[in-house]
């Protein structure tokens, strides 16, 4: 669907690619397309609308975005009103900050069942520790900032709370490190990215396997995929889910 649109348009507005589909052909092309989804199934209809959230085996990278954009602009505008003395500013904060916790919790579980889904090795299971960790504690400070904030006196607005605003900055700087090993997952180690996990589990069915238990779910960790040799060196060799380590 996405890819017809693209071709059409340009036609459309006399530019682009000419070797595209022309405005004829593109009504065409989509009338086609209409009809062909009568043939499919539900799944098979949301994966030609939106084939990129179909393609995620765990919706965690879809939903992080929410926490991170509601908690900065909650940070910027609860901070900056409170100490110029704009309530309204902090007034527009207030549901930025109750949102944001509940995306948070809905990241945050994500997340947990992503860690038995997705498959990884040493390296990146510390990394993915690490990112975890940063993650609960972002939700936990949020949780704390949203209680406060819903039991505080009607003054509350008003005043310079600094210790809230510290406690915001701190949750800021704990979202930047989360966000970042988050990345440095996905754009250095492939996690979660298709044919790498494609990759790596062929690699892992031709190697010897030492499974894992954490808690729910076997899960299988080997050296030498997808990791460079230094954090190959560094990599931790225990390492747990849910407090129970494992040796290697």
């Amino acid at each position: 669907m996405i890819d017809l649109i693209f071709d059409v348009i340009p036609q459309i507005h006399g530019g682009g690619n000419h070797d595209g589909l022309g405005a004829v052909k593109g009504l065409e092309a989509f009338l086609t397309f209409i009809e062909s989804l009568t043939t499919k199934s539900p799944a098979e209809i949301f994966a030609a609308f939106m084939p990129g959230i179909s393609a995620m085996d765990n919706i965690h990278p879809l939903l992080v975005h929410f926490p991170i954009a509601l908690f900065t602009v909650f940070f910027f505008a609860d901070t900056v009103g409170g100490l110029l003395s704009r309530p309204a500013w902090r007034i527009f904060a207030t549901p930025l900050l109750y949102i944001g916790t509940f995306t948070a919790l809905l990241t945050v579980a994500a997340g947990m069942q992503a860690a038995y889904s997705a498959p990884h090795n040493d390296a990146t299971h510390a990394i993915m520790l690490r990112h975890q960790a940063f993650g609960i504690t972002v939700t936990v400070l949020a949780l704390l900032l949203s209680l406060r904030r819903y039991f505080a006196a009607d003054s509350f607005l008003y005043s310079k709370t600094y210790g809230h605003f510290a406690l915001t900055g701190l949750l800021i700087v704990c979202l930047t490190l989360g966000a970042d090993l988050g990345g440095l997952m996905v754009y250095q180690h492939g996690v979660a990215v298709a044919p790498v996990m494609q990759k790596n589990t062929t690699s892992i069915q031709n190697q010897p396997q030492h499974e894992h238990n954490h808690g729910s779910a076997p899960h299988v960790h080997t050296y030498g995929i997808n990791i460079s040799p230094e954090l190959q060196d560094s990599a931790p060799h225990a390492h747990s889910h849910n407090g129970h380590q494992h040796s290697h």
